[in-house]
C-alpha cells in the first residue's frame, strides 16, 4: 500500500529549499541545453526528438529553466508542473511572461490524473522523489499511445552507494547553499527495477544512458531512461 509519508517528507524539504532561495534572491541560471545529469555533459534536448506542434510536459520542473529553454530555442509549447510553492514562485518571477510556457503549481500525480494526454513527457531528477507505484500508472494515462518519455534519476550517490534492489525509498541529502541540508526520501532503483516498473505500466524502455561525474574521484552517477508508451 502506498504511504504518503516519504513524499510528505520530500514536499517539506523542497518547500524549505525553494523558500530559502527566494529569501536569498538566488538567480535562476540560464541554460542552453537540457542537462540530464548534474553536469553539462552527455546527451541533451535531442533525446526528446522533434517537438514541433507537440503537447509537452515538464514534470517536477523546479525553477522552469529546461521548459523555458524548449520554448525559446525549440519553439515548443510546454506545461511545467512543480509541487513546491517556493520553486514555483521562482519560476514565475523568472519566466512568468514567457509565451508558450504554462507554469502550474500542483502535485505531479494529481496533474497526470486529470490532464489531457501529452505527446512528450520528461523529468530531470524528479521521478526519484515520487513513489513509482503512484507515479507510473498515472503517467501512463497522461501519455498518448506511442508518446515519448524521458527521465533521469540518481543511480549512485556521493558516498558511492549504488541503487537499491527493492522498490523502497531511502534517505538522501538535499544540499542547501548557506543553509541546513535537508533530508529527503528517494527511490534510487536499479535499471532492472525501473524497466520492470515501466513495462508493468505499458511503458517500453528504448535506451538507458549512463551519466557519470566528470571527476575521477566523484562517484555520483545518473541514469537517463528513454521510453515510449505501448501503442
Amino acid at each position: 500500500m502506498h504511504s504518503p509519508e516519504p513524499e510528505a517528507v520530500n514536499a517539506r524539504a523542497w518547500t524549505t529549499y525553494g523558500n530559502h532561495h527566494l529569501r536569498r534572491g538566488t538567480k535562476v541560471p540560464e541554460t542552453d541545453r537540457i542537462s540530464w545529469g548534474f553536469w553539462p555533459t552527455g546527451p541533451g534536448t535531442e533525446v526528446l526528438g522533434d517537438l514541433e506542434g507537440l503537447r509537452i510536459l515538464d514534470l517536477c520542473s523546479g525553477v522552469g529553466k529546461h521548459a523555458a529553454h524548449l520554448v525559446r530555442e525549440h519553439d515548443a509549447r510546454v506545461d511545467a508542473v512543480e509541487a513546491s510553492a517556493g520553486q514555483h514562485a521562482r519560476a514565475l518571477a523568472r519566466y512568468g511572461d514567457l509565451t508558450g510556457l504554462s507554469l502550474i503549481h500542483t502535485d505531479a500525480v494529481e496533474h497526470l490524473q486529470t490532464t489531457q494526454p501529452y505527446d512528450v513527457i520528461y523529468s530531470v531528477h524528479g521521478f526519484g522523489y515520487i513513489d513509482p507505484h503512484r507515479l507510473l500508472p498515472a503517467l501512463r494515462t497522461a501519455l498518448k499511445p506511442g508518446g515519448r518519455l524521458a527521465f533521469s534519476v540518481l543511480h549512485t550517490n556521493s558516498h558511492g552507494r549504488g541503487p537499491s534492489s527493492s522498490v523502497v525509498p531511502r534517505a538522501e541529502i538535499l544540499p542547501l547553499a548557506d543553509g541546513e541540508d535537508q533530508t529527503v526520501e528517494m527511490w534510487v532503483l536499479s535499471p532492472r527495477l525501473w524497466e520492470d516498473l515501466c513495462v508493468d505500466n505499458g511503458l517500453l524502455i528504448d535506451a538507458i544512458d549512463e551519466l557519470d561525474a566528470p571527476e575521477d574521484d566523484n562517484p555520483v552517477s545518473v541514469r537517463l531512461y528513454r521510453a515510449h508508451r505501448r501503442a
